[in-house]
């Protein structure tokens, strides 16, 4: 083979193939109905399996949230390697289409409750 030639290409991994930001998104930078923060809890609205005509990552978002758990917001991005906005974003499109449920943080008075902590406490102590 002359050295002048191109090398071919070897082949592509078999494997997924990143979607660009901008096409997941729409190119949208706003929810339109439904705002998430970063430690939001996000659970798959039903359990079981997913339809397969969703776009791949939805599939694996609502995989990944199947009730009765579920996942910061923060964790769905950094477990998909996916930035935080479009993320959000992401999430707010299943939200709006109920396929997603998702309940904001606990509040400051909720987390600073001491009689309940002391049963945390004491729980963990018996296991």
């Amino acid at each position: 083979m002359p050295q002048d030639e191109p090398q071919p290409r070897p082949p592509q991994p078999a494997g997924r193939r990143r979607t660009r930001l901008y096409a997941l998104t729409d190119g949208r930078t706003a929810a339109e109905h439904t705002v998430l923060t970063m430690d939001t809890t996000i659970t798959a609205a039903a359990d079981g399996e997913v339809d397969g005509t969703l776009p791949t990552e939805w599939q694996e978002i609502l995989a990944m949230c199947a009730p009765p758990g579920g996942r910061a917001v923060a964790e769905i991005a950094a477990r998909m390697h996916i930035r935080l906005t479009p993320m959000t974003l992401l999430l707010g499109e299943l939200a709006d289409r109920g396929l997603i449920h998702h309940r904001p943080p606990l509040a400051v008075a909720d987390t600073t409750d001491v009689h309940l902590l002391q049963r945390i406490r004491d729980s963990l102590a018996r296991i």
